[in-house]
Order: structure tokens, then C-alpha cells, then sequence
């Protein structure tokens, strides 16, 4: 039986008491450690998270804190939700900031505070944003307990480096490696009834790959999909260790036990860490920002989107129309490399974005609309010709900068696209003595 006089002083031993009533009571453990809470003198199990030392074996465990506010896209309820991770080292430690933007749930937050991370979009849903931040920190656990980093080599997924030779019945994959010995790590999370087993045994054994199942639930959807483990089996890397790594992980608590902070608003919630004016700035979420129009500035967005800007005023869909040609044949060109591709293929989707502000849905419709930036280029007529060379593609893209400054007023939002061409340039100038 339970000691009524037991009273935790720190959160390590929250955690034990609330252990103790789980089983004494057969209640939910979110309960238990509210419970628990509660006869360490706080509020609930968010407010021990707060206030309490974390105790245990170490004398201060290293946390961070990731906030998601949300607003339903069908009852207009809003909110915010906080989860707290208790990790064993600085978070930048287990993963750089660069490469955070890289892992699953951490391309939505922006890091505010040594301690908090937010996201600038809202989520649609509450239970939305719980996902959001269910996926970072699983994904975060992973890294922690296996040492494994984000890996930039997108084509050391395939064995040979082509897609010909891409594991079987792929889902939502993940490239990872290990800094000690630069292996890649391949890791695939299907739904579990996807995949063809007897062929991608047959695939690992025709690379010389190891190929092997988790217990841990993983990172995207766990409980409803496996998590796969490939690597190249050539060399000397230890996969059995790695694997023991990663079924050891805690399993994370079922969807429906939400361990956080639930709040029914868009105040702003400030970390421990943000000890600053400025840091306390930094804490609050763009989405719940509301926007205002400026001199030379428009605020746009989708309903319930992070704000976006545009520049104020327009060019008309004729000159829409010739800026779209332009691109299509830049795009479309042999002779632009693949980043003035990347930079191009960005600035074509913001003046898409800025068209359909700018114009009446009379003006343009379905297809029409589409055919603008999209599809295929002109076959004949300057920019099909232009297109035939690099001093071709640097000037029509010059052309294209001058439409632009001709068209709207100087601010930040035309100065990124205006960059972003400068940048294709450069690029296609820089390959201007290699042989095509």
C-alpha cells in the first residue's frame, strides 16, 4: 500500500511515486504522475516539470521543450501544446542545429531558447500539433540513443547510387549516418502490412546489405508501422550493435496518453531559458502573429497558414504570362545546373503564390491557371531560343530581374527572389567553359 506522507522533492521521484499508484490503483500513468505531482506540492505533473530539480543519478538532467499552437479548422478551437524531453546531454550535442532542420517534426520548429523550440505554422488540429511534436521527439530519442546524424547523401539509400537498385516497397525513409565511421544508415517505416518481405530479403542479399526489423516502434506512426534498418553489410560495421541500440529505445507512451502541456489559448509560453527581452521575443509562434500590411508590403497567406509577404502592387497576368515563359525555359534548359534548377523552381512557386493574390478568379481558371508557371515551355519564339545557350539563359533572366523591380516596390520579399536569380546566374556563369 501506498504511504499518504510520501512527498517527492524531485522529479525523479515523481516518477517513482507515480509508478507505485499506476500499479496500486490501475489507473492511466498521465494520472498517476498528476497524482504524484500533487503530493509533491504542485499542481500537476507540467507544474513539477517546471519547478521541481530532476534528480536521479545525474546531478541535472539536460531537457528541451517543444510548443505547437494550433487552431481547428472546424470548430475555431484554439490552442497551445508543450511537451518537455528529459535528455542525458545539450541538445545541440546530439544534433547540430543545421542538421535538426533535417529531422522528422524539427523542420516545423524554430529553435527560440537553449531549452525551446516552436513552431511559426499552426497546426489544424490539437491533435495535429501533438503528432508534430510526437515525431520530433521520437526522433530526437532516436539520435540520442544511437549516436546516428541526419545524412545530407541522398543517394547513399541505393546501393549502386541510382533509384534502380532503391530498397522495395520504400516508406517514409529516413537517411541517417554514423559520425565514428561515416556508415549510412538507412532506415524505412511502411505501414506494416506493405511490405513484400520475401523481396526485400531477396534485395538485401543481392547488395550484400543487412536488412533487419526493429522492435522499437519508431519515429513516423508508431504501433502502425515497423522500423526497418538497412546498411551496406560489405564493410566492418557493427549492425548487431546498432540494432541493440535501437530496440532498446523506451517505447513511447500510445497516442491517446498525452504527457504534456494542454493550453486553450495563444499566450505565449516563455522557457526557463529565456532569460532576455529578446529571448522572450523570440518565444512567440509567427502563426499566431496577426499581420498588417505595410508601405511596400502585403501580408498572404492560406487560412490558418503562417503568414507569408508579398510586395504591394502587380504585374498583371500578361506580365505573369512572360515571367512564366522565362522560367518554363530556364527550367526546362540543358544548359542551367542543377542549383540555378533549385533556385528557379523556388522563385516560380512564390510568383505563382503572389498571381493568385494579385488576380480575380474571372481571370484566370483550372488549367489556365497552372499553365502559367507550369508545364511544358515554348517550343519556338526568344526564350525557346535563348534557352539553346548559357548567354541565352543570362539573359533572359536579366530580362526577368527587370520585370520584377519594374513591377513592384523595393522590399524583402522581391530582394529574395531578386537574390535568388542573381544566385542562378552565377551558377550558369560559372559553367560557362565546360563542354556541354
Amino acid at each position: 500500500m501506498l504511504n499518504g506522507d510520501v512527498r517527492p522533492s524531485t522529479l525523479e521521484g515523481v516518477k517513482r511515486l507515480a509508478t507505485q499508484i499506476r500499479k496500486e490503483r490501475g489507473i492511466k500513468h498521465t494520472s498517476a504522475l498528476n497524482l504524484a505531482a500533487q503530493a509533491a506540492n504542485c499542481a500537476n505533473y507540467t507544474h513539477a516539470q517546471r519547478t521541481l530539480p530532476a534528480g536521479g543519478r545525474q546531478s541535472e538532467l539536460h531537457y528541451v521543450l517543444l510548443t505547437v499552437y494550433w487552431c481547428d479548422r472546424e470548430t475555431y478551437d484554439i490552442g497551445r501544446e508543450t511537451y518537455r524531453i528529459e535528455l542525458t546531454k545539450p541538445i545541440l550535442e546530439i544534433c547540430s542545429k543545421a542538421d535538426l532542420k533535417r529531422v522528422r517534426g524539427f523542420g516545423w520548429l524554430r529553435m527560440v531558447a537553449p531549452d525551446h523550440f516552436v513552431s511559426d505554422s499552426l497546426a489544424q488540429s490539437q491533435s495535429s500539433a501533438r503528432d508534430i511534436i510526437g515525431k520530433a521527439a521520437r526522433s530526437l530519442r532516436f539520435m540520442e540513443h544511437t549516436g546516428l546524424r541526419p545524412s545530407r547523401d541522398i543517394k547513399a539509400a541505393y546501393p549502386d547510387r541510382t533509384q534502380d537498385t532503391k530498397l522495395p516497397d520504400t516508406d517514409h525513409p529516413t537517411g541517417w549516418y554514423d559520425p565514428a565511421t561515416g556508415q549510412f544508415i538507412l532506415v524505412d517505416e511502411p505501414y506494416s502490412n506493405v511490405p513484400d518481405d520475401p523481396e526485400r530479403v531477396d534485395w538485401a542479399k543481392r547488395h550484400g546489405w543487412h536488412l533487419r526489423m526493429s522492435t522499437w516502434p519508431g519515429m513516423y506512426y508508431p504501433y502502425r508501422c515497423g522500423l526497418y534498418v538497412a546498411t551496406d553489410g560489405r564493410g566492418e560495421f557493427d549492425f548487431d550493435a546498432l540494432m541493440a541500440k535501437i530496440d532498446a529505445i523506451p517505447a513511447p507512451a500510445p497516442k491517446d496518453e498525452w504527457g504534456g502541456e494542454s493550453v486553450p489559448s495563444h499566450e505565449v509560453f516563455v522557457s526557463p531559458a529565456a532569460l532576455t527581452k529578446q529571448d522572450r521575443r523570440r518565444a512567440r509562434s509567427k502563426g499566431t502573429v496577426r499581420p498588417t500590411a505595410t508601405e511596400t508590403t502585403i501580408p498572404y497567406a492560406m487560412m490558418f497558414d503562417r503568414a507569408r509577404r508579398k510586395p504591394s502592387g502587380a504585374i498583371g497576368v500578361p506580365g505573369h504570362i512572360e515571367m512564366g515563359r522565362i522560367l518554363k525555359a530556364v527550367i526546362h534548359s540543358r544548359h542551367r545546373p542543377w542549383g540555378a534548377y533549385q533556385r528557379m523552381n523556388s522563385v516560380r512557386s512564390t510568383l505563382e503564390d503572389w498571381m493568385g493574390f494579385e488576380i480575380g478568379s474571372e481571370e484566370l481558371d483550372g488549367p489556365e491557371f497552372f499553365d502559367v508557371y507550369y508545364h511544358d515551355p515554348d517550343t519556338e519564339g526568344p526564350y525557346a531560343q535563348a534557352a539553346q545557350s548559357r548567354d541565352g539563359l543570362v539573359r533572359i533572366l536579366g530580362d526577368l530581374k527587370g520585370m520584377l523591380r519594374d513591377a513592384y516596390p523595393d522590399c524583402a520579399p522581391l530582394r529574395a527572389q531578386i537574390h535568388k536569380i542573381d544566385m542562378a546566374v552565377s551558377l550558369i556563369e560559372q559553367m560557362k567553359g565546360v563542354t556541354d
